[in-house]
């Protein structure tokens, strides 16, 4: 899908300068935002921003200020798979 944005030129040509690409900052702003209000899974957000690995996206989030969606389930499971581990 493309989407279209409408900004003043010399806003736009202000905010490519600081910024660099433009579109890609918008992108990358609306990506954060979806996956903060659990819209996208982070693989979503690694599909849709081209990253090339897991820790890439999660360095993403980072960046963004985004805390990874992460329950007690997750943290349950983690903790079985290291115990797993440990015991080889």
């Amino acid at each position: 899908m493309q989407i279209t944005v409408e900004i003043p030129d010399e806003i736009a040509e202000r905010l490519n300068q600081v910024w660099g690409s433009l579109s890609r900052r918008l992108l990358e702003t609306v990506v954060a935002d979806a996956y903060r209000c659990g819209e996208i899974s982070t693989a979503e957000v690694g599909q849709i921003l081209q990253l090339p690995s897991r820790l890439e996206t999660h360095a993403f989030l980072k960046r963004m200020g985004v805390y990874l969606n992460y329950d007690e389930a997750e943290l349950e499971q983690d903790l079985q798979t290291l115990k797993k581990f440990r015991a080889q």
